[in-house]
């Protein structure tokens, strides 16, 4: 099944600013954070700087890579190279302050999250691709920088373990899809999907909620 693209649902100038704010503030907070992660590790300055802009644009690469989308968002905007890397950087310099700013981290996060999800969304629905492609899309846009951030970092992705952050991401992207199918007002359909998906990953992070857990203790031999 695919969605039949049309101009008017990424026209919309207003709607565009929104969106491109939010992005910016998101892979900002996600460069942060990924230095964060970095100083745990020990790590240099160097892999400070690249962990942060892996983290922060990774999800976005991985999936033009996937979609065979060109140019790559950070080669279109080498701005969000330096803005990244430069916010990673930054984070060296106040993080003793950072764990009282702990909070609004986790909100970004999650900001950051539905934000990804809905670009990623809009990308492949650009392509024309199928809905299962489109899902997948803004899945991809959403979680793999924290994947790769994680496995640089030599930890279990936050993907993997129970705690929902993929599901949020594939919520997010069914009910962008379905608005856009019963061809809702845009601005409306964006702001559901969105707010939707932001209290749903809040609830989740405030009330520990998280899918069920596979747990095997035989022997497979």
């Amino acid at each position: 099944m695919k969605l039949r693209y049309h101009p008017r649902m990424f026209s919309h100038f207003e709607t565009t600013v929104l969106l491109q704010t939010l992005f910016l503030i998101a892979i900002v907070a996600e460069a942060m954070t990924a230095a964060l992660a970095a100083g745990k590790r020990e790590m240099d300055w160097v892999g400070v700087c690249l962990l942060g802009c892996i983290t922060a644009l990774g999800g976005g690469t991985v999936r033009d890579v996937v979609l065979g989308n060109q140019p790559l968002t950070w080669v279109q905007h080498p701005s969000y190279l330096l803005l990244t890397g430069g916010a990673a950087l930054f984070t060296i310099a106040v993080a003793r302050y950072m764990h009282k700013l702990r909070n609004i981290f986790l909100f970004l996060d999650a900001v950051g999250l539905v934000v990804f999800t809905i670009i990623g969304c809009d990308v492949a629905l650009r392509l024309e691709l199928p809905v299962v492609v489109v899902v997948a899309s803004g899945m991809l846009t959403g979680c793999v920088g924290g994947v790769l951030r994680d496995l640089l970092c030599n930890s279990i992705p936050l993907l993997f373990r129970a705690e929902l952050y993929a599901t949020v991401s594939v919520i997010t992207s069914l009910l962008y899809i379905a608005g856009l199918t019963l061809d809702f007002n845009h601005d409306l359909v964006l702001a559901v999907s969105m707010l939707s998906g932001l209290a749903l990953r809040l609830l989740a992070l405030r009330y520990g909620w998280s899918m069920p857990k596979f747990i095997y203790g035989g022997n497979i031999h």
